[in-house]
């Protein structure tokens, strides 16, 4: 199998978030997303083991491509609430800014098998990590409550961000998902503040 880098696996990536996103997971043939990327069929298995793996790695690609962007704009913070509405900030626009990738992010990887499941826990993880890194500071700096799990508050936030992330998605009114970082952080800043 080729590199996992270059010009058409990139193509390869961005045409898989587009038709999966079109035509949902199970009715995206891989010939199809290799019409759109402008390759011949063969070509995806040069870098893909199957239409499985291709959407494993568009997970892997895409958070992998969030999470350090994240990390580096969360590196210039100090305060826990800063950053905390930063990674508000950070979840909704990189979904606004890409309704397919947030299609498939937040509807058809919800519907995969357990084996593609399996496949983007570690990015997932990743992730996860970065926002109860935020709670833990928080906590420990004495700027958030200290009588809640850090794992807890972490499940909270992204459970939070999710599920606005996924109404805004299956929303049949054309509204801002950006228009949601004020409340959301408002709220969940608010649950967070020590008393």
């Amino acid at each position: 199998m080729a590199k996992r880098t270059g010009e058409k696996y990139h193509a390869i990536i961005e045409a898989a978030v587009k038709v999966i996103a079109e035509n949902g997971y199970h009715n995206s043939q891989v010939s199809k997303i290799a019409r759109e990327a402008g390759v011949a069929d063969g070509t995806i298995y040069l870098y893909f083991k199957n239409k499985e793996d291709v959407l494993i790695s568009l997970f892997r690609t895409k958070m992998g491509e969030f999470t350090a962007s994240a990390r580096k704009e969360l590196k210039n913070l100090q305060d826990p609430f800063d950053k905390l509405a930063k990674l508000i900030e950070l979840h909704f626009t990189r979904l606004e800014a890409d309704r397919n990738l947030a299609l498939v992010l937040q509807i058809q990887l919800r519907q995969s098998d357990a084996s593609i499941r399996s496949g983007i826990a570690a990015p997932l993880k990743e992730y996860f990590n970065i926002i109860e890194d935020v709670v833990s500071q928080g906590i420990s700096e004495g700027y958030f409550r200290n009588d809640v799990s850090p794992k807890l508050v972490r499940q909270m936030i992204f459970g939070t961000m999710d599920e606005v992330a996924t109404s805004w998605v299956m929303s049949h009114r054309v509204y801002k998902l950006t228009d949601q970082i004020e409340p959301v952080y408002s709220l969940l800043a608010r649950a967070l503040a020590k008393q």
